[in-house]
């Protein structure tokens, strides 16, 4: 049951529509943020917790993409886990109440054709997200290396980073993706793109 000042809240739906709903969520994270140990007990114990089904990408680059699927309360619950995870990450070590509140960023991957609803006509749509979360947001202007993707950055305590989070999928629910989406890949240069390009192009010459 979603409680009153749940997404249902921010998306003006109804409840039931908004059970019905399946929400995917793409952030951008170091990888050993969400191992939290070596049988990755940090990202087992929210998959346990939120109901939320949640891959990591895989590669030597130390970003990766991590993807969260389920209902919107089940994604929120992981992004909720997620942020706090990351605040007592930044609080290991300090013992004073102010370390404990240092502000946490995330930051949220968006097919870039989004990100003009989540800027809205002259910057008023993100002003009043940022108005009436307190949270800091940021549309970077260049798109991710060899996507149609753009990093929205968002940081905060984790109190409001949750609920700019929610007004951020409220918008994206509203106005869906336009024509075809190229994943952003960490790690993946342009160089091994062409490289494998000409490899399978030099294999079909000989031949």
């Amino acid at each position: 049951m979603a409680s009153p000042d749940g997404a249902s809240g921010v998306c003006g739906s109804p409840e039931e529509t908004e059970l019905s709903i399946t929400l995917t969520l793409r952030m951008l994270m170091h990888g050993k943020v969400m191992a939290g140990g070596s049988k990755g007990e940090t990202v087992k114990r929210i998959r346990e917790q939120s109901s939320a089904r949640i891959t990591i990408s895989e590669g030597s680059c130390p970003e990766r993409i991590t993807t969260i699927t389920g209902s919107t309360d089940a994604v929120f619950r992981a992004v909720s886990m997620i942020a706090f995870k990351l605040e007592e990450d930044l609080g290991a070590g300090g013992d004073g109440v102010s370390a404990g509140r240092a502000p946490v960023t995330l930051r949220l991957v968006i097919p870039a054709s989004q990100c003009g609803s989540l800027i809205g006509k002259a910057g008023a749509k993100i002003r009043e997200i940022r108005e009436s979360t307190g949270a800091q947001v940021q549309v970077a202007g260049d798109l991710l290396p060899n996507s149609t993707e753009r990093a929205v950055t968002v940081s905060g305590v984790p109190d409001t980073i949750i609920q700019c989070v929610r007004q951020i999928c409220a918008v994206i629910l509203e106005s869906p993706p336009k024509g075809a989406t190229i994943p952003y890949h960490p790690g993946l240069s342009l160089g091994t793109i062409l490289l494998s390009a000409n490899q399978v192009r030099g294999h079909s010459i000989s031949r």
